[in-house]
């Protein structure tokens, strides 16, 4: 049964703020990535991704912070330290000294990544009837497939 944030219990709380803090990480080891990309792509194609990169990383820059505040509504602690994000995240950072092609490949990775998690996100709000969270996650996780959609076309 779906409850209200106040009324979800202690074990509830930790386990979806756990789930949420290893989007959080995530999504901000991605906008590093796109932002890094977005800084260093060249080549033909250098228009439109500069593009598309910009539009990731500012959406993931919100994205983030929606993670986040989320945490802070359960009561829980949103991690902040950068260090703990890259060490947690399943998404590796890049030195941006890469081809347009290969920064396509590891954004679309990311966004592939991103979109497991947060369907991760999603499952363990709804095992704890978090339906706030649940709603939450798919959108994001939806966000993050158009996104990985788009990368992919750019490599066919």
């Amino acid at each position: 049964m779906a409850q209200a944030s106040a009324q979800i219990s202690p074990s509830a709380r930790e386990a979806v703020c756990e789930a949420l803090n290893q989007g959080v990480a995530e999504t901000v080891v991605a906008t590093m990535l796109a932002q890094n990309f977005h800084w260093n792509v060249t080549g033909m194609g250098f228009g439109p991704l500069h593009a598309l990169f910009q539009t990731m990383y500012e959406d993931h820059f919100t994205a983030q912070d929606d993670l986040a505040e989320r945490i802070k509504a359960l009561d829980g602690h949103a991690e902040g330290q950068l260090s703990a994000m890259l060490k947690r995240s399943k998404i590796v950072e890049h030195d941006g000294h890469a081809k347009a092609e290969a920064m396509v490949a590891a954004l679309l990775a990311a966004q592939e990544t991103l979109a497991a998690t947060l369907a991760g996100i999603a499952a363990v709000a709804e095992e704890n009837g978090d339906l706030l969270t649940q709603d939450l996650a798919i959108a994001r996780g939806q966000t993050h497939e158009k996104f990985a959609w788009m990368l992919r076309a750019h490599l066919r």
